[in-house]
């Protein structure tokens, strides 16, 4: 038994994660933001730490750095975020300086163990250098220094390995799942036009196993994209038409060539603005157009990820959303 600091434990990976570390019999500790106290009910035995992590001191965060053997991070912001531009910088201040201090300080107080919550656009960047993620779209580039600065700040004292996450569904409290915009886009008028690619995808159930996995054996310096199943564009939008009673048959695969013009102006608002998509629009559809999946089998069996049921995953989070319908905005 080891004793783990989850960072960002309320949240939807690392409330799942403390789950299944708790179940093997690990000692948790969960620091969170404060406003999230009431959402979740932890497992018992996990201590809760409700706490701003940009606030508190290097002394603070020590103090609780010295009680552990290994931290699982599981926070961050992902590219739903539209920052002021240039994206790159503000998806640096919010992913590669925090992680990187952490680090180092988790280093410096004696853990042994650091996993690292990452994105599978990191892994796509490294694949298809034509996209442009790992030079001109901030928020990928940021993910790769996110993961170079926390191996950088282990190597030689700390194993670190990082978790290149696609895809997750599920649900956790009653915070309402990301994939709202999904069913939002299914509830307007006309055709749902889709890119005909696909994505890796995976329930949060096998991303707690993942993070439970490599903390127990993973091997420093490792960067693991996982993936269970094959989900396309097509399919997740026709599931979120069944979940709003809507003919899934309203779903139609259009060419590349069809959505470009509308990514195009997509991105020209946005620069207008004073703002910059962490993934260009028009690089995202490019990447929607084309089969993003991992091997599964070259990391289930190293980090003990089950089998699942993704397509019940999905179906659940949507449930969850229409079960749940948003409050209607005022005025």
């Amino acid at each position: 038994m080891s004793s783990v600091l989850v960072v960002g434990g309320s949240g939807l990976l690392g409330f799942h994660t403390i789950v299944e570390l708790v179940a093997r019999g690990h000692r948790v500790t969960s620091l969170s933001l404060p406003p999230a106290a009431t959402d979740v009910t932890f497992p018992e035995g996990v201590a809760t730490l409700w706490a701003d992590l940009g606030a508190m001191t290097d002394d603070e965060l020590t103090s609780v750095l010295l009680d552990v053997d290994a931290v699982v991070y599981a926070a961050g912001a992902d590219e739903r975020t539209v920052p002021p531009a240039p994206a790159a910088h503000w998806f640096h201040e919010a992913n590669v300086r925090p992680t990187q201090r952490v680090a180092r300080l988790a280093r410096q107080a004696g853990v042994s163990r650091f996993v690292l919550f990452g994105s599978y656009t990191a892994e796509f960047a490294e694949r298809w250098p034509d996209l442009g993620y790992r030079t001109h779209n901030g928020y990928p580039r940021t993910r790769l220094a996110q993961e170079e600065v926390a191996h950088l700040e282990g190597d030689g004292a700390m194993d670190v390995m990082v978790l290149r996450l696609p895809y997750i569904f599920g649900i956790v409290g009653q915070r309402r799942p990301l994939w709202q915009f999904v069913l939002d886009r299914v509830q307007t008028p006309g055709p749902v036009a889709v890119l005909g690619g696909s994505t890796s995808s995976v329930t949060v159930r096998q991303v707690a196993q993942a993070a439970a996995g490599a903390l127990e054996h993973g091997t420093h310096g490792a960067r693991y994209a996982i993936d269970a199943y094959e989900l396309t564009y097509a399919e997740l939008y026709r599931l979120a038409c069944e979940a709003v009673g809507r003919d899934p048959q309203d779903v139609v695969v259009v060419p590349l060539d069809v959505m470009l013009p509308h990514a195009e102006r997509a991105d020209a608002a946005a620069a207008a603005a004073g703002v910059e998509h962490g993934i260009h629009v028009v690089d995202g559809f490019r990447f929607q157009d084309r089969r993003a999946v991992s091997d599964p089998e070259a990391t289930a069996a190293v980090l003990g990820i089950e089998p699942d049921d993704v397509v019940e995953a999905v179906r659940e989070t949507f449930r969850w959303c229409v079960e749940h319908p948003q409050p209607a905005p005022v005025g």
